[in-house]
């Protein structure tokens, strides 16, 4: 059994809430043994590590949680930028992906989790099609993943859409060393009509997993399902009884007070994706009223073609700062930024007793962040400086489930040049050398 001591950090644990008496971070190491935190704070002398690494000026915290992308789209990176959502949907991005194989969605999906490593996150929640080739990269690479085949039920590929959703959850379910698991990925309300997500909920029911979905992204949305349906998506979702099961619901732009008294209610985790809805100019969530009234709300990145990145801690800094510009600098302080990256996310993935937090017993996802650097001086603030200040450049080891993936900011499970090569073929061949407009 591999053994890790992290020496003289500075730890972050995660384990408290903001109103919590006691600090939130502390000096101190952290054991690992197997793929098990086994001490964080004080270690017993007698614990010996075949690796040890020092902690001097780094500091230690649960890897992020990306609670909502789309891996391989880093094939479209930068291409059809700023346009309205649906003439980016339908004019550009569904032609496009009509054009993909599994062999590209693993090469985007490689490239995403490179990505995604190197800049801290350990766990991330992904909807899109060709799903076991997603599956494989989590398996070879070493990363955490929660997986679910994008499910939509109007057009011809429907009924396939199920099949392989099922075929997802039944061959990867708990596969990996349990790194991987599953949920079903109906794609949205417009997308998949109500006799269609009654097939979804069975399957749901069937092998006791949750529902990954895109709720409320667009006014137009909003409006488009009042006017069919004569409720709001959330009410339309909760009429249906989706609410009834974990649900995962990325978005949840255009929300009215009773829609979150429902979300609340039914204890659905909300994905917000700051910087894609700025992107898209879908709207600006209302995340202070949704953690307000008790809502797990975690952060993703979204996919890396309406981001354009998949930097977790740009993602904090942009959810602080975006929820402050409505005349409250006291909203989404950092501590709560950092929550909604790690626990959150955990909770939202139902991994809240296995990732998330820094304690024994919890499963060895972390990260070390080196503060030795000009930007992250003075150390006023740690947790103003994570949120604040500090880059995706400053990731300096990434572990997951006890193996050290990252190490002085260097990829130890994919090879970065071929990766990127790979993804740069695909795109010339499906969209074209510069893209286009």
């Amino acid at each position: 059994m591999s053994t890790i001591l992290i020496k003289n950090c500075t730890i972050v644990p995660m384990e408290k809430s903001i109103t919590d008496s006691g600090p939130l971070y502390f000096a101190g190491d952290i054991a690992i043994e197997g793929n098990l935190i086994k001490a964080v704070g004080t270690v017993d002398e007698k614990f010996q590590a075949e690796t040890v690494i020092d902690g001097s000026n780094l500091v230690a915290l649960p890897g992020f949680v990306n609670a909502h992308t789309h891996a391989a789209m880093t094939i479209f990176r930068s291409y059809a930028d700023d346009l309205p959502l649906m003439t980016w949907l339908q004019e550009k991005i569904w032609p496009a992906e009509d054009k993909l194989t599994e062999d590209d969605v693993y090469w985007g999906s490689k490239l995403c989790v490179l990505e995604m490593l190197l800049s801290g996150t350990t766990t991330f929640a992904d909807m899109y099609s060709f799903m076991p080739a997603v599956a494989k990269v989590v398996e070879e690479t070493g990363v955490r993943a929660c997986l679910s085949r994008g499910l939509i039920g109007v057009g011809p590929t429907a009924e396939l859409g199920l099949q392989e959703g099922e075929e997802l959850v039944k061959n990867w379910h708990g596969k990996a060393n349990g790194r991987i698991t599953t949920m079903l990925g109906p794609h949205a309300p417009y997308t998949c009509p109500p006799d269609y997500l009654a097939k979804v909920m069975e399957l749901a029911k069937k092998y006791q997993v949750g529902m990954h979905i895109h709720v409320a992204e667009t006014i137009g949305e909003f409006n488009d399902i009042k006017k069919q349906y004569g409720k709001t998506p959330v009410g339309h979702l909760d009429s249906l009884g989706l609410f009834d099961y974990p649900v995962l619901a990325a978005h949840c732009v255009h929300l009215t007070d009773e829609d979150i008294d429902v979300l609340s209610a039914k204890g659905v985790s909300v994905a917000h994706n700051p910087e894609s809805n700025m992107k898209l100019a879908s709207g600006i969530a209302p995340v202070v009223k949704m953690l307000n009234k008790g809502v797990n709300v975690a952060l993703g990145t979204d996919g890396a073609s309406s981001n354009n990145n998949l930097d977790m801690l740009e993602e904090m800094r942009s959810a602080a700062l975006l929820h402050k510009a409505a005349g409250d600098p006291t909203v989404i302080c950092s501590y709560q930024a950092l929550e909604m990256a790690t626990k959150n996310g955990a909770k939202a993935l139902g991994l809240e007793d296995k990732v998330g937090m820094l304690k024994p017993g919890m499963l060895a996802d972390l990260i070390l962040i080196d503060f030795d650097k000009p930007h992250l001086y003075p150390k006023h603030d740690i947790l103003a400086h994570l949120v604040y200040a500090a880059q995706s450049s400053d990731i300096d080891t990434v572990i997951v489930d006890g193996k050290i993936l990252v190490r002085s900011g260097n990829a130890l499970t994919i090879d970065v040049k071929e990766t990127c090569e790979q993804v740069q073929k695909i795109a010339e061949r499906i969209v074209g050398s510069q893209g286009s407009r």
